[in-house]
């Protein structure tokens, strides 16, 4: 530990942490930017509450910059918020920095500190309680069970193709799901011949796919509990909008909306707004390649179901193209209005999905 207190001066001091799985380092600046003390604490309850009350015995805290408040800044963050701490969330260094100085933890942890001080860290963590943090292990859960079973039936199907003759033709000409059903009844015995052991396999993965999907229709059920409580009304009822669009969305928007002051912000939260790359007398935007894949995607699958079924899109599709644009060019301009849209109706959604 190291400790700089008679640099120490009275107000308000800002805190930097550099989180890690085991341990985090934190750093303690004061209003003029001077390095008070560093120090080392364990993730855990215990380490969060030392290193807030290490912290304090320099001055009362403005501020706390934490790395990592979705990953392993999480706990440290519940708790910097809960002691009626302003929690900043801070992005790792910048690389041309950490080539020029170097990197170690306590210069991170000073460096977060120094970006909530100058204002280049501003954002407020999205928050990770309450009903859309549910959402958001549900997606965990939901998206590991389909790509299981996804893998397992096309295990099962390449199983079938190369299968002995007896056995090809006992599962020939039945769809997926019968040919799972028939498979997971199957007795193959104890032999090792390659018909038993065939069938034992096939067996094997018939079973785990019935068993995928009992889990993924309760993981459905516990989302669609969850959307009732959060979800407004006009989300759900939008063309195109289903529970998975609708929780991914709302996932993105975090259990504390106030974070996000603009449409503009959730669309660049969202990766559909176009970032200008112009220079001279050359104008040019490029597709913005950043932002929350999943909330991405999800507009991507509404323009998609809405291009085949909503007469509007429809005809601004078309219309896009006629003067010029590409379908691609249509499609990311329907994405940006979408997120529009989707921020005011969320935005209008009072009280907050959560409290921060």
């Amino acid at each position: 530990m190291t400790t700089i207190t008679e640099n120490n001066v009275e107000g308000d001091v800002t805190v930097g942490v550099d989180t890690h799985r085991d341990s985090n380092v934190a750093a303690v600046l004061d209003a003029v930017g001077r390095v008070l003390g560093t120090a080392e604490f364990p993730t855990s309850p215990r380490g969060n509450r030392a290193l807030v009350d290490w912290a304090e015995t320099f001055g009362s805290i403005g501020q706390a910059g934490i790395e990592g408040t979705g990953s392993w800044g999480t706990s440290l963050c519940r708790h910097v918020t809960s002691r009626g701490v302003v929690c900043v969330e801070v992005n790792r260094a910048n690389r041309q920095d950490r080539r020029r100085n170097g990197k170690s933890d306590v210069a991170d942890a000073i460096g977060a500190a120094r970006m909530v001080l100058s204002g280049q860290a501003n954002g407020a963590p999205r928050g990770n309680n309450g009903p859309v943090e549910g959402l958001r292990v549900v997606r965990v859960g939901l998206r590991s069970a389909n790509q299981s079973r996804t893998q397992a039936i096309n295990q099962l199907h390449a199983l079938r193709v190369t299968a002995p003759d007896r056995v090809r033709a006992s599962v020939e000409g039945l769809s997926a799901t019968m040919m799972t059903r028939k498979a997971a009844a199957w007795r193959p015995g104890d032999g090792v011949d390659d018909i038993t052991v065939t069938k034992m396999v096939m067996k094997s993965l018939a079973q785990r796919i019935l068993q995928l999907e009992d889990e993924i229709k309760i993981l459905k059920a516990r989302q669609k509990a969850l959307l009732n409580q959060v979800a407004p009304a006009e989300l759900i009822d939008m063309h195109g909008v289903g529970p998975s669009v609708a929780s991914d969305l709302l996932i993105t928007f975090g259990s504390n909306p106030h974070r996000i002051g603009s449409e503009a912000a959730f669309a660049g939260l969202c990766g559909v707004s176009p970032i200008d790359m112009s220079s001279g007398l050359h104008q040019h935007h490029r597709l913005n390649r950043g932002g929350d894949r999943y909330a991405n995607s999800a507009l991507h699958t509404i323009v998609l179901s809405r291009m085949s079924s909503h007469p509007p899109t429809k005809e601004f599709i078309a219309r896009t193209v006629a003067r010029g644009k590409t379908k691609k060019d249509a499609i990311r301009i329907c994405k940006r209005s979408l997120a529009r849209t989707i921020w005011r109706t969320l935005n209008r959604h009072q009280p907050p999905l959560d409290n921060p």
